[in-house]
């Protein structure tokens, strides 16, 4: 028997850090189209987070897939080269399906989400 609910996957830095920018959109996708919420110890460059929005708008299908919410916090040290190439990577993203996960609230310090049960999984 298969426990019911929704899953949240806690995803290591050690993890996408084996990945490309394209196998981590795929990756992504691929798990939020499954219903999961995942949580990304680093987060995605604003290059990333742009790819995602993009591959994810071109994969929309209104009956099986709407789209995802995501919302993360800046890195707080950036070095010189980052700073002079403008790579800022997120320190921490929460990523999931549009209808499951609500971000209620974000400030410096929290990002605060609802998941919404029974809708979509």
């Amino acid at each position: 028997m298969k426990a019911r609910g929704i899953t949240v996957n806690l995803v290591s830095r050690n993890k996408l850090n084996e990945l490309s920018s394209s196998e981590k959109i795929d990756f992504i996708i691929g798990e939020v189209k499954k219903g999961k919420i995942l949580i990304l110890e680093s987060g995605l460059t604003a290059s990333e987070q742009a790819d995602l929005i993009k591959k994810t708008m071109s994969t929309i299908d209104h009956d099986t897939f709407i789209g995802i919410e995501m919302e993360g916090y800046p890195e707080e040290k950036v070095g010189f080269f980052q700073r002079i190439l403008g790579i800022r990577r997120s320190r921490i993203t929460v990523i999931g399906p549009a209808n499951l996960l609500k971000t209620i609230r974000k400030d410096d310090k929290v990002i605060e989400t609802i998941i919404v049960p029974g809708r979509g999984v």
